[in-house]
């Protein structure tokens, strides 16, 4: 009868452990804490998730939410900006990009019964937004409704699309 031989056996590295979730970036990281604290069922009575995401609005990515339209003969750039003043927005653009920093402030406030909550908030954002192609500056145009920035750039006359017939 064979003798069953015993050989120590080591334990693999736990792969899901926290430290081998870590994102490339520290502030998703951070997000990712913050979330993981929030999911605990001890927390959920005092969390209110759509207070905090309506007051941090586009500061929860630090920057505003962006659409790029690329038409024929023109360029049009979208920014929300819920909250935003127009007058805290700075806005330039040169031949291949926008730049867009400005400051945001509010305040809110929750009554219920015996109940009061009152936040005041405020924070700066700064994004430079790439063009696809080269604009004419001196014709650009910026509109600013409903917390949406609206910026129309004519494409520079060397960067119109055509047609091109192949012989």
């Amino acid at each position: 009868m064979e003798k069953a031989i015993s050989k120590p056996v080591m334990a693999e590295k736990d792969t899901d452990s926290l430290s081998s979730k870590r994102s490339l970036s520290p502030l998703e990281e951070f997000d990712r804490m913050i979330e993981g604290f929030f999911e605990r069922s001890w927390m959920k009575p005092f969390f209110k998730e759509d207070l905090i995401k309506e007051r941090l609005g586009f500061f929860g990515q630090h920057n505003p939410k962006v659409d790029i339209i690329d038409r024929d003969t023109e360029i049009e750039v979208r920014a929300e900006m819920p909250g935003v003043d127009r007058k805290e927005i700075d806005l330039e653009i040169t031949e291949h990009a926008v730049m867009l920093k400005g400051q945001r402030s509010g305040e809110t406030q929750e009554k219920q019964d015996e109940y009061y909550h009152s936040e005041i908030w405020q924070g700066a954002f700064s994004r430079t937004i790439a063009l696809p192609v080269e604009v004419d500056t001196k014709h650009a145009e910026a509109k600013f409704k409903d917390g949406i920035l609206t910026i129309t750039m004519p494409k520079a006359k060397q960067a119109l699309r055509r047609k091109l017939e192949i012989k």
